[in-house]
């Protein structure tokens, strides 16, 4: 894996994670490497706290740690992160688990088995604007284009549909049982994948390009 240079000359990271050592261990990694600092938090709460103070550039949340429950807890973090990319990190290595993150607005699911290198050029990789899956995963989470080598998520094809068919955000939302931040997330990533100027011009490409019907 080649190695990426972060967003800005020093790269600021939160680890939230409720074991001190796998704190530690991800943090000297990543100091290892230089221009990059840390800061930790042991559970949401002290994350979400620490997020509002702080402009980081990547947030490390643990799906298990107290105040997460599950899914809950990251769209939450993914709705106060204000700029931050926000990373599953994780000691279950469950595909359907990592597609549903990264459907959710996710920028990465890492687990906790990965290799020093490998997980902190994943974190470079993350902060340059990129998303990172375990190689398995990003084989089988994308939907085939039908044109212009365009890759979207799942999720992010859902609501690329229902936004063809002329739904509002808050109607997409509420179908697809998510809160209305995360519909505009992937409504921004379909935009810049498709290298549309807002969401009428992306129904217009996609309809152009045969990624959807009608």
């Amino acid at each position: 894996m080649t190695d990426f240079a972060p967003r800005a000359s020093t790269l600021s990271v939160l680890i939230a994670d409720d074991h001190a050592l796998v704190r530690e261990t991800i943090a000297h990694y990543l100091r290892e490497g230089g221009d990059v600092s840390v800061d930790s938090a042991s559970d949401l709460p002290e994350a979400l706290t620490m997020m509002s103070a702080t402009p980081y550039d990547v947030v490390l949340l643990d799906l298990q740690m107290p105040g997460m429950d599950g899914l809950s807890g990251l769209e939450t973090a993914i709705e106060k992160s204000d700029g931050a990319f926000v990373v599953v990190l994780t000691g279950t290595q469950s595909m359907d688990l990592a597609r549903r993150a990264i459907d959710m607005g996710a920028r990465g699911y890492i687990p906790k088995t990965l290799a020093a290198r490998s997980l902190v050029n994943a974190i470079h990789f993350i902060a340059s604007g990129e998303i990172y899956m375990p190689m398995k995963m990003m084989e089988t989470s994308q939907v085939p284009a039908a044109a212009g080598g365009v890759k979207l998520t799942t999720q992010e094809y859902r609501v690329l549909v229902a936004l063809c068919e002329g739904r509002a955000n808050k109607e997409i939302a509420r179908d697809m049982e998510l809160k209305e931040v995360t519909i505009k997330m992937h409504m921004r990533s379909i935009c810049r994948k498709l290298g549309a100027r807002n969401r009428t011009h992306a129904a217009l490409i996609a309809r152009t390009m045969n990624l959807v019907n009608g």
